[in-house]
């Protein structure tokens, strides 16, 4: 990203002279930096190379373990009651009943006369019974039946839950090693569509930049011929003063001047047009005063022509071939993790809990917790065949993007058989657009001697002068024409040889899959 940055930085400090209304020279790799710079689709491809960094990572994460921390709080109006409530009673009077039974007894055994004779017969008998008749048993046993009651009645006015969980994914069917795989392609996706829009932009800058360099070239040829008409149209008052040349004569080099002066009019419009053009797609105001490299140089550069390449070549230089086979390869991916679907699934787990009452200390306002351990397996068995259908969907879907790319490979051979024959179509135009304006040039000089001797008619001067614009038209026209077929080749065969890095690791799209 760092060298991206330099890169822009240098570009748009280089262009701050034209940015700020005045007149600097661009050359096209500037226009086209520039344009790769400010370009929303590509600014837009950039993001997705991030966010498939993002995926990326998102899909490396489930090869760790997933831990989890869960607590919660409840308060009760009421406590539980292990016991009913007439038992609860009966354990609180517990002591009171006792001793009433054993007054009872004692009373009865008293009472019994011939055990009022024994007793009367052993005082230290009839003392030991008096002595039972005393002890106070109920105060004791009724504490121990409230306590034992106690004990069945459970405190959870207040309660406190606490969880930390772990899972380890053992065996998801390899769609966790497919999910990485396919992060990983996703990530080589967005970066060939990203060099995908990088080409369009270049293509597109290319196509301006030529077009301009075009029209400045017509507008500096509209200048120079309306200097020509306008000299002859001053030669001709002169002869028409002498009696040399006729006053139709005048008036139809008038004419002529006229419409040369028009001509240079449209030309003049038409290069500040194709301009604004070019500073939209270089992200300048559409105002600004900008000269080309190319446009100041008087003439035409003729491009290198760059030596065919085979087939194999071209594809492996297509971004749009890489994208396709980089989404056939995800799409065989994707019916390896539909056939996962089928296939078991194994984790480990871990768990401590903690809860407050401590349930595992008599249930007391006091925190405790355990430690539990386990596998986890999940065998899918039949839910209507809906695996097998999704693993054929699959298969078919990854068969689609096979004819996709057998289609795309057919269009790119056809497209670069056209471009190689318009490239030498383009060749030969300009050859011969040479050989008629050396002609041109040397039939205005005769025309234009004839004439100022007197010898050669106004109209044949007039002539000479229309053919050779028409020629030098003709030969910027085939120069445009190669400059922009020979650009349109060697992308089409290799990609834009001038790439900006977008500086942006590729990503991918695989997101959570172990589920």
């Amino acid at each position: 990203m760092e060298k991206r940055t330099i890169i822009i930085t240098a570009v748009l400090l280089a262009l701050s002279p034209a940015m700020a209304g005045a007149a600097d020279i661009l050359t096209l790799q500037q226009c086209r930096d520039s344009a790769v710079a400010n370009n929303s689709g590509l600014k837009i491809a950039e993001q997705k190379i991030r966010m498939a960094e993002y995926d990326r990572k998102i899909a490396l994460a489930n090869w760790f373990p997933n831990i989890s921390a869960t607590g919660a709080y409840m308060y009760n109006t009421r406590n539980l009651n292990l016991i009913s409530e007439n038992a609860s009673d009966a354990l609180s009077g517990l002591g009171t009943s006792a001793q009433n039974s054993m007054q009872a007894a004692v009373g009865k055994l008293v009472s019994d006369p011939a055990m009022g004779q024994i007793l009367q017969k052993n005082p230290e008998l009839l003392q030991l019974v008096g002595s039972l008749s005393a002890v106070d048993i109920a105060a004791p046993l009724n504490a121990l039946g409230n306590e034992i009651s106690q004990a069945f009645e459970l405190d959870i006015h207040n309660v406190f839950v606490g969880a930390v969980s772990l899972q380890q994914p053992v065996f998801m069917g390899g769609k966790i090693v497919n999910a990485n795989k396919i992060a990983r392609l996703s990530g080589e996706l967005a970066q060939a569509q990203y060099e995908t829009g990088h080409d369009e932009v270049i293509s597109e800058v290319d196509n301006a930049y030529w077009q301009t360099v075009s029209i400045a070239e017509k507008k500096r040829l509209a200048e120079d011929y309306s200097a020509l008409l306008h000299r002859m149209l001053r030669d001709t008052e002169i002869m028409e003063a002498e009696g040399t040349a006729t006053q139709a004569d005048l008036l139809s080099v008038k004419v002529k001047a006229n419409e040369a002066d028009m001509l240079l009019v449209k030309a003049s419009n038409g290069l500040v047009l194709c301009k604004m053009l070019l500073c939209r797609l270089c992200g300048l105001p559409l105002d600004s005063d900008i000269v080309l490299a190319d446009e100041q140089a008087g003439f035409l550069p003729v491009p290198e022509i760059a030596p065919e390449k085979s087939s194999e070549d071209i594809y492996a230089g297509r971004p749009e071939v890489r994208s396709l086979e980089i989404a056939n390869e995800i799409y065989g991916r994707k019916v390896k993790m539909a056939r996962a679907d089928m296939m078991p699934k194994v984790a480990l787990t871990a768990n401590y809990f903690v809860t407050n009452p401590n349930m595992y200390h008599g249930f007391r306002n006091s925190f405790g917790g355990m430690f539990n351990v386990g596998v986890a397996v999940n065998v899918p068995i039949i839910h209507g065949c809906e695996a097998r259908q999704k693993v054929r969907k699959a298969k078919a879907e990854a068969v689609i993007m096979g004819y996709r790319l057998e289609d795309a490979k057919e269009k790119i051979s056809l497209q670069v058989t056209q471009l190689r024959q318009r490239e030498k179509e383009a060749l030969e135009k300009l050859a011969t657009a040479e050989d008629n304006l050396d002609s041109a040039e040397e039939n205005l000089r005769a025309a234009t001697l004839g004439y100022n001797e007197g010898v050669v008619p106004s109209g044949t001067l007039l002539a000479a002068q229309t053919a050779w614009v028409q020629a030098h038209s003709e030969y910027i026209d085939a120069g445009t024409e190669l400059q922009i077929v020979a650009g349109s080749r060697r992308i089409a065969e290799s990609g834009s040889t001038e790439r900006t890095d977008c500086g942006v690791a590729a990503g991918a799209d695989g997101g959570h899959l172990q589920e």
